[in-house]
Formats: structure tokens, sequence, C-alpha cells
């Protein structure tokens, strides 16, 4: 049996719950919301290790239209986040339109009947069968397999994807990994029942999630061994408990939460100025980072090792208070010789020396230039959208396609952000979508496509920008994909996206009609 939908939304992070809010504002009730897990939150329900918080604060990394009051912290942890994210979710009733544990397994665009074709499966059966077959998230399946959990089929005139790039765990290819008797896990995939009390612990990566649980584990290991291919650029978390008053203030004067949250937004809009404007600004950052180094550290040998070697902000600049003094301490040790293979219950590194290990946990962050996995999404003809992203993503303001109508994304290529809250640019996206949803019901449009030159010429002026960032001048990170390409980040303001999202830009697509008289600058069919 197919089931229909005006909309179908993928995911439930701030992406798909708020595009889900704002249809309902705006009267949209015939849409689906479907998430692969058991419960809402997006990235802030997959990621639950330990010390798992924000890196930007809590007033400005939260929708504008819900500020919330009762903060615990200037940035909140995940379980907050979490909690917060489901408060939305109730509070604006779209808990009718979620359907959890809902596996999106290929969505496919029908050119005669102008529509989405959506094929769903029971995400537990799934990940049984990945279980059994030894496969990892964003593996291809095998549609032939019988042992495959039946699909069910949606369809969709609309198909916004709020996935986000940050969900799909990467694994590091290791030489006889396979062989490991010990325990493993992805820091995504964090296994609380674990007792590392007294284990010798291997760490492999020293990314955003890894400062935060390094220090963690540490508190009980007996041994730790982190494994780092490059350091990252550290700086002093400026964090607090929120105190009682301010809470109250907040409560019976909500003008004095979104003071702050202004406050917050000016002040990190201003790191632009060094990103993609004059990265030599950026000095004045990298100094306080080694200030902070030298004031956390005492072994210069182990200082030496964490200060990194490539221009402060190439490489996403994270923050923390704990970090360094975790491995300051005598059970840990950074290890930068790299890994030659693992062989039972010993990592071998690349000079021969072979550690023993009892846990080893995958701080390698995630498959951010595949924010979309291959066999997915399939546009005109039945292209794979992968296929359409040979040189990398791309997206026409990050959020349309060429050859994909009716498919739009939140938090689509050169979306991200290195300095402010990725919230903000979802609400410009957000804007955007409803504002084309709502010409698309005006006009009786069938289909909206953004055109081939549009979406070229707008790329081109993005790589244009970045050419000249902080962020090109040559490390190695997931902004930039294996042809020096960086499908990730926004060049500019976040300012500039909300003024570039504020309407739809009808002229710029691909608009089929019913009708066959259109408003001047809005074609029926252009």
């Amino acid at each position: 049996m197919t089931q229909t939908a005006q909309i179908a939304i993928i995911g439930t992070g701030f992406s798909g719950l708020g595009m889900g809010i704002k249809l309902k504002e705006a009267g949209y009730n015939d849409f689906v919301i479907l998430e692969q897990s058991d419960d809402v939150g997006g990235t802030w329900h997959e990621n639950h290790y330990p010390g798992c918080a924000c890196d930007v604060q809590s007033a400005l990394y939260s929708f504008s239209f819900e500020q919330n009051p009762e903060w615990s912290r200037m940035f909140a942890q995940q379980k907050e986040i979490k909690a917060y994210l489901r408060s939305c979710a109730e509070k604006y009733g779209l808990m009718e339109h979620i359907r959890l544990n809902t596996h999106v397994a290929e969505a496919r665009y029908n050119e005669k009947t102008a529509s989405w074709t959506v094929e769903t499966c029971d995400s537990p059966k799934l990940w049984a069968y990945r279980q059994n077959k030894g496969l990892k998230p964003g593996d291809p399946l095998d549609r032939s397999d019988r042992d495959l959990p039946a699909f069910t089929t949606l369809r969709a005139d609309i198909v916004v994807s709020g996935m986000g790039g940050l969900s799909t765990p990467a694994y590091p290819a290791i030489n006889g990994l396979e062989t490991f008797t010990g325990k493993s896990f992805h820091s995504q995939d964090w296994d609380h029942s674990y007792d590392f009390k007294g284990k010798r612990v291997a760490v492999i990566g020293t990314g955003a999630s890894a400062i935060q649980f390094v220090p963690e584990v540490a508190k009980d290991a007996g041994h730790l061994d982190l494994y780092q291919r490059t350091p990252p650029w550290i700086m002093p978390k400026p964090d607090r408990a929120i105190r009682p008053l301010e809470k109250m203030m907040f409560r019976k004067f909500p003008q004095t939460l979104n003071a702050l949250r202004q406050s917050i937004y000016w002040m990190l809009e201003a790191r632009v100025l060094g990103f993609v404007g004059n990265p030599r600004i950026l000095k004045l950052g990298e100094l306080q980072a080694r200030r902070h180094i030298r004031s956390q550290i005492r072994d210069k040998e182990l200082r030496r090792k964490v200060t990194p070697e490539f221009h402060f902000g190439c490489k996403r600049v994270l923050i923390s208070n704990n970090y360094y003094p975790a491995l300051d301490q005598d059970h840990v040790d950074v290890l930068t010789d790299g890994i030659r293979e693992v062989r039972g219950d010993v990592i071998v590194d690349d000079r021969g020396v072979e550690r023993a290990v009892d846990c080893i946990i995958f701080g390698t962050g995630f498959k951010a230039q595949e924010p979309i996995p291959r066999g997915m999404v399939f546009g005109r003809g039945g292209q794979d959208l992968l296929d359409a992203w040979k040189e990398g993503a791309e997206a026409y303001k990050g959020t349309t396609v060429a050859g994909f109508p009716n498919f739009f994304m939140i938090m689509g290529p050169n979306t991200g952000l290195g300095h402010s809250s990725m919230v903000y640019m979802i609400e410009s996206q957000i804007q955007y979508i409803l504002d084309a949803l709502n010409k698309m019901k005006k006009h009786d449009w069938t289909s909206v496509e953004v055109k081939a030159d549009a979406f070229s010429k707008y790329n081109a002026s993005i790589h244009a920008k970045l050419g000249d960032s902080v962020w090109q001048t040559g490390c190695k990170s997931w902004y930039v994909n294996e042809n020096g390409k960086n499908t990730t980040l926004w060049p500019g303001f976040t300012w500039q996206f909300r003024q570039q999202t504020r309407s739809f830009d009808a002229a710029q697509y691909l608009c089929e009609s019913r009708a066959t008289v259109a408003e001047p600058g809005e074609p029926a069919v252009a």
C-alpha cells in the first residue's frame, strides 16, 4: 500500500523540527517527519558520549521563536539540548506528524507525476540486519537480499532533507582492525555499559568529540593512549552556570534574554573578519591559544605535541578547559607516530612499537563530505545525487540542486559555520523553503527546479570567496574534500546569508505549472 503526504521531511533535529513548526504555523498540515531513531533530537539524540555539549552559547543555539530562559549553563550539555528539542516538538504539536524508527532507504523523483517516491523501512529491523551482515552505517544495501526488512512506500510532492552533515560516523582504515579482540565503538555509538575502570583504552582521533570525552574517560581508565594525527587549536571555554537571578530575569523580562542572544550573535559574527577578510587578525586568537597550552600543560614535550603547525582557524577551532589537563597526567600518553596495524589486543604504531589495549574508541568524526549517502536520492533521469556531485557537494543557496525538482536541503553544502550558531542558518533556509511552498501554492506550480546556469554561477561565486579564506591555507580538514574543494562552509557573515534567503527567487527556477499565466518575474514555465 502506498501512503501519501504533501511534504516529507527527513530528520528531527533543529532542521526537521523547525521546518515542521513553521509549516504548521503557515497552515500546512499534510506533512510527515521521518526519523530513523527512537526519539527526536537529531545529533543531540544520536550523540550521548560523556562530556557531550555544544560549543555555541545556549542563548544563541536555540530557535529565535522559542528562546529558553531555563538553560542551566552558558554552554548547554547534550541532555538539556535534547530535552529542549523534545519540548519544542510537543509544544507545537509535531508528535502526530513524526514517524520514529523509520529509516529512509531511497527517495526517487517521478517526472510524470512531479512527485517523490520515498521508500522506508523499520530502523530496528534494519539495524539488526546490518549487524548480522557486518555492515556499518552508510554502507550500501543489497536490495535483492531476501533478509532485508520489508519496505513501505510514501508518495510526497515535496521532500525536505533535514539530515545533518555530521550524522554518518567515519571509521579509519586500519589494517587488522577486524582482528581486534577487545571492545570498540564510535563516539556516536557510545556504550555506557562498558566499565573503563583499570582498562587500557586507546582513543583514535582528536576532533571536537574527542576533546569532550577524553577527560571523562581518563578519570577511570587505568591507562589511556591518545592517537593524534593533527592537534587542533583549542581556546578556553567561557562557560559557567547561569545564576537563579538571571533565570528569573529571563522569565519575567524576555527582552533581557533576547538582548543576551543579540550580544552573543554580534560578538561571534565579528570573527568572520579573520576567517574570510584578513587572516592576520586571527594571530590574536593564536596567541591566546598558545597561552592556554602553556598555562595548562607542564611537560614541554607534550606542549610541543599538542601545538598545531597550521594557521589558526584553518581547521575548526575548539574550546575546552579540561582537555589539556587530562593529557598532562601520568597514565595518559599522546602518541603521534600513527598506526600500522591491529593484531588481536595489540595496536602496532608506525615505528613497530606494540601497545596492549582493552578498548578502542573512535573519535574520528563523520563523513561530512557525503552528507547524503550514495543510493538514497535520485533526481531527473534516475541520477544519483552523488553523481551530480562528482567534484564535491554543491547547492544553490545551500538548499536546491539542478536536476532535483521539489527537493530542498537544510544545512546543505556551504552553509556550515566556523564561528556562530547553525540554528540561525537553519531558520534562514526554512524561511526560503516556506516562501517557495507558498508561491507554488499561489501559482499552482507542480514543481520548482533551480536553473543549471543559476546553480553554476552561484557556486562559482561561493568558491571565489572561499579561495581567499583561512580555510584554504593548506591544512587537512573535513571542511575540504580530496580535490581541495571546500564543500562545507559559508564564506561570509550569517546576516548576508539571511538576506539571500529572505524570499524565494522564482526567476532563478524552472517552475512547471498547471496554469498558463503567471505574474511578472514569476513565470509559469521559465
